[in-house]
């Protein structure tokens, strides 16, 4: 696919950054980017060389969430269209949220309404201090529906009620302290705070991070018997792979693993 609002772009590492690249509009998401993300999730899902995904805004802005014009549009659509246009914000969530590789979250700057849905499906987010965040669809006689799953279950039900019913404004310390953000920095030191989490990351073996990733879904999503046997047999699989065989031989041998990239 040729990209229109978002870029790609893979470092020899094999460390991919998306970038949503609409920033004379903040980022907002029109139905094109949501269709152009849940292309590019799955396209990095299948590519093996990626190790991390970097998910950031360009210029000033992370996301302002969804394009209200294209909410606008939605008001002239019948019944059906409109179910086939709130399927694309929630087809693009899950792709997010189902990929195998880690995906870290760079808040450079405001992230609103479906912003904060993205920053929601994110393994680990870094963001700015001076970022500014709110749940806005109230404001808008809206509801923060297809973003919801993902949210309460990284801010809790407390949190979710706080920040959903008033479209509560917060700062990226606040953010931080209800758990949407793992970690604030100042500007100048965003790039380095990710850099750091991705030096961590490389330092894991691949398969086992997908594994694990698929890992914690199943133990959130099944009950105890359920994930006994599956975490049974997940870890005997693990056994029988070649990474960790090579991980734990390299550990004896007092040698680097062989999947460590600096």
């Amino acid at each position: 696919m040729e990209y229109q609002t978002i870029t790609i772009k893979k470092d020899n590492r094999g460390i991919a950054t998306l970038t949503l690249n609409r920033p004379d509009k903040h980022n907002a998401m029109s139905s094109q980017m949501m269709e152009e993300i849940t292309f590019a999730a799955n396209y990095l899902n299948e590519d093996q060389t990626v190790r991390g995904v970097v998910l950031t805004g360009a210029g000033k802005s992370f996301c302002a969430g969804a394009d209200l014009g294209w909410m606008q549009d939605n008001f002239q659509r019948n019944r059906a269209e409109r179910i086939v246009e709130s399927e694309k914000l929630a087809h693009m969530l899950e792709a997010l949220n189902n990929l195998d590789k880690p995906l870290i979250a760079r808040v450079n700057g405001q992230a609103y309404a479906g912003g904060i849905g993205l920053i929601s499906v994110c393994d680990i987010a870094i963001g700015v201090l001076q970022a500014r965040f709110s749940v806005t669809e109230v404001r808008l006689g809206l509801t923060p529906a297809n973003i919801s799953f993902y949210l309460i279950g990284r801010i809790g039900v407390k949190n979710a009620r706080r920040t959903f019913l008033n479209a509560h404004f917060f700062d990226g310390l606040e953010a931080c302290q209800i758990g949407l953000i793992d970690k604030v920095v100042e500007p100048n030191e965003l790039d380095d705070a990710v850099e750091n989490e991705i030096q961590e990351l490389l330092s894991c073996a691949p398969g086992a991070v997908g594994i694990t990733k698929r890992l914690i879904q199943f133990v959130c999503n099944n009950e105890r018997d359920a994930t006994k046997k599956y975490t049974s047999e997940l870890l005997a699989d693990c056994w029988e792979g070649e990474e960790a065989q090579g991980g734990i031989k390299a550990f004896f041998d007092k040698k680097p693993v062989p999947w460590k990239i600096e």
